[in-house]
């Protein structure tokens, strides 16, 4: 069969999970090319060469786009069948475009997107097998040159993105993976992961940036990972997310990851405001965040909070407090601006559905933005976050100090407050001087996709 696998945005890396397929897809004997619409137009050649179409959702931004190519696709080719697979498939259950032969997998999807390829039943929604990982395949893709770059010390180096594990133990109502793994972690196997390093790093890669839920989800497993991949290539650095609970529960670890040439970590704050921590079952709390932060440089590492801002118990003076909190931290350089405009999505299934304090803000299910609507009690709120959010993406790519003192005037104008109220930078932690290191690519998995990111596909819906 000859399969045509399309990934649309993987948080500016190489696709992983496109190179997963690809790899699985070959070994089965298929026919297999591969596309990157975050860096090349999608070939009318692939299209009609084509006689299965599979879509990578690995997170919220790839399925919007994705479903903005099966609508095209299906416009131009109505018999072609089409795949979604990734953590986002499931949202594409609903969707009128996907109907026999076509699939949806979600979970551990290489098996099922090979049965659907041999033109077999590919089984349920989510498939979590336990069996073996393949070496992903990037032979197809453009190569790491054309993906987000490490910036550390006046140098940008390439980045090769792998996994060490899939899914979580953790249930974090807002998040995506729990409705998916439902508390399952599926370690991809260390030979594999060194198998893919070497190749990475045979290809230029610098960095590595681990794609995983929670890189602390299995510990020793990672560390065992990392330690073999330090020993074969000490002078090649890495990025991991790893949750405030497991920073602080393995804080005697932390020195072992700066060892091995941790950069940074990126960790999930969320909010400094306990009662939306303990709403999201975070698991922890401001105050442990504050001591993440001061862990994790004892040794080192900086930490690169994400945030979730506006949620429908958003105050003005919460805002306030999460910006006082990055600037007491010294951590204004560690925040892509994107991260102060992220509003809490609501995909289908969400286990934040279950929270009886949801509904009085709850509309419908917007099935182009692939989520449930809501609406803030206080309009202006509403506003807030979108001319934040605005702004940020006509900023996209000034540094975050250039952006911070806009965003902090726009928040506390809404709270009516002045920046005398601000700390002093550093008053509870100081960072190390200069340009602390970060990714190129400053967007993130659960924000909204640009009109940058969606103008590609314009010419596609319509026919060019």
């Amino acid at each position: 069969m000859r399969v045509l696998v399309v990934s649309t945005y993987e948080l500016g890396n190489q696709p992983h999970s496109a190179a997963t397929a690809v790899a699985a897809l070959d070994s089965a004997g298929h026919e297999v090319r591969c596309a990157d619409l975050a860096v090349d137009p999608l070939s009318t050649g692939d299209l009609e060469w084509a006689e299965r179409v599979a879509f990578s959702v690995p997170m919220h931004t790839a399925m919007r786009l994705a479903i903005r190519v099966v609508e095209a696709l299906k416009a131009r080719r109505p018999g072609v069948p089409v795949c979604l697979f990734g953590l986002y498939a499931g949202a594409g259950g609903q969707l009128p475009e996907i109907s026999a032969p076509d699939a949806v997998i979600a979970g551990e999807y290489e098996p099922a997107l090979v049965a659907w390829a041999d033109g077999g039943d590919p089984g349920p929604t989510v498939q979590l097998p336990r069996g073996a990982s393949p070496v992903p395949d990037r032979s197809l893709l453009p190569g790491i040159s054309s993906y987000s770059r490490l910036v550390v010390g006046g140098e940008e180096r390439l980045v090769g993105s792998v996994v060490a594990s899939r899914g979580c133990s953790h249930r974090c109502r807002h998040c995506p993976v729990p409705v998916v793994y439902a508390g399952r972690v599926r370690p991809v196997e260390e030979p594999v992961v060194i198998a893919d390093v070497d190749q990475l790093v045979a290809a230029g890669a610098r960095h590595l940036s681990f794609g995983d839920p929670d890189f602390f989800n299995l510990p020793r497993h990672s560390l065992r990972v990392v330690s073999a991949i330090h020993a074969r290539h000490p002078d090649v650095t890495f990025d991991a997310t790893i949750k405030v609970e497991h920073l602080l529960r393995h804080r005697g670890s932390l020195h072992q990851l700066a060892g091995a040439g941790c950069a940074f970590v990126v960790s999930a704050f969320e909010s400094v405001d306990d009662r939306l921590l303990d709403r999201l079952d975070k698991g922890h709390t401001a105050a442990d965040a504050s001591e993440a932060v001061i862990a994790a440089r004892r040794h080192g590492i900086e930490i690169r909070p994400s945030w979730l801002p506006f949620t429908p118990w958003t105050t003005a003076s919460d805002l306030v407090d999460l910006l006082d909190f990055v600037v007491a931290h010294d951590l204004v350089g560690n925040v892509d601006p994107v991260q102060y405009t992220v509003r809490l999505l609501i995909p289908d299934r969400s286990l934040m559905l279950a929270d009886p304090g949801l509904g009085a803000y709850l509309g419908d299910f917007d099935h182009a933005r692939l989520g449930w609507t809501w609406t803030h009690p206080d309009p202006a709120l509403d506003r807030l976050q979108e001319a934040l959010a605005q702004l940020v993406e006509e900023r996209v790519h000034l540094a975050p100090e250039a952006t911070f003192e806009e965003i902090d005037g726009l928040v506390r104008s809404a709270a009516r407050l002045d920046a005398s109220s601000r700390p002093r930078r550093g008053s509870t932690s100081m960072g190390p001087d200069g340009q602390r290191a970060h990714l190129s690519e400053p967007w993130f998995c659960c924000s909204e996709p640009t009109r940058a990111q969606l103008a590609p596909l314009e010419a596609l819906g319509s026919g060019g």
